[in-house]
């Protein structure tokens, strides 16, 4: 694994971690969440290690990648321009995409513009209705900076802040570690711009993103949802999966918005829909 740097059309700097793997088979394209970086993937990487190459990509203002000097550099078209870039400068043409909420609508929105960069999806707790009431709990956590003290004290502020999960404690510590870092003031800090919340807000109601959804048709499509998430309603799922039959769909017990990937019957699920596709 190598950590990669990209420069954007607009000059900001983008990080990525390469995994390498063989040529011969299709890629993997691994979009993290609004407060999540690329090496929540880091797991998922290792278990196909020397099966095929994986990439997984900081957006920007997020963990490794450049701070932009415009709350609107972090729009939603922005971000789909970053991921085509990073595609083009890493040779990466075609991918199975496993975009994790703000991830996953990326992939949806390719599907658009780009199709034949596709060559399947996983949705990871996010589809093309997202309930706003959670939307709202999204934007204020993703907007405030809670400067803890340390590792433990971030443990404890997750597990008292986030919807349920379900993870061991070693778990929890790497997941915190990936959440917030210490910064120079000796404090652990969002490892986001938490100006980001602000384009959130700006950017107003969510679009219709059943059209979108529509436009994965020509690709193998798989649905993860945390069976107590309220961002993915289980009626948005199963109208999902009434349109697209063909749809592999897994909830994950216990846990809310949004799995980690790394629960048993994800691994499973997710590793049986990737080992499909050449």
């Amino acid at each position: 694994m190598s950590r990669v740097f990209v420069t954007a059309r607009d000059g900001l700097k983008l990080a990525a971690l390469d995994h390498a793997g063989p040529e011969g088979r299709t890629p993997i394209l691994c979009l993290p969440g609004l407060t999540r970086t690329a090496e929540d993937f880091d797991a998922l990487a290792a278990r196909h290690a020397g099966k095929r190459r994986v990439l997984a990509l900081d957006h920007a203002g997020h963990g490794e990648s450049g701070r932009a000097e415009s709350v609107a550099r972090y729009g939603i078209q922005h971000s789909l321009g970053d991921v085509l870039d990073c595609m083009a400068a890493l040779h990466c043409h075609h991918a199975v995409i496993v975009g994790t909420s703000y991830g996953g609508i990326l992939a949806m929105i390719l599907g658009i513009l780009r199709p034949t960069a596709l060559a399947g999806v996983v949705l990871n707790d996010v589809g093309p209705k997202l309930e706003p009431v959670a939307l709202g709990h999204v934007q204020d956590f993703v907007g405030r900076d809670p400067a803890l003290p340390g590792l433990e004290a971030a443990v404890a502020h997750l597990k008292a802040t986030l919807p349920p999960m379900v993870m061991d404690e070693a778990a929890w510590q790497r997941f915190a570690a990936g959440t917030y870092r210490a910064g120079p003031d000796g404090a652990w800090h969002p490892r986001w711009d938490i100006r980001i919340a602000q384009a959130m807000q700006g950017a107003g109601a969510m679009p219709d993103l059943w059209p979108a959804f529509g436009a994965l048709a020509h690709v193998p499509v798989m649905l993860l949802r945390g069976a107590l998430s309220e961002l993915l309603s289980e009626d948005t799922a199963l109208r999902m999966g009434e349109a697209r039959a063909d749809m592999r769909f897994v909830e994950v017990a216990g846990t809310g918005h949004c799995p980690t990937l790394e629960e048993p019957e994800a691994v499973a699920a997710l590793d049986a829909f990737l080992d499909r596709i050449p």
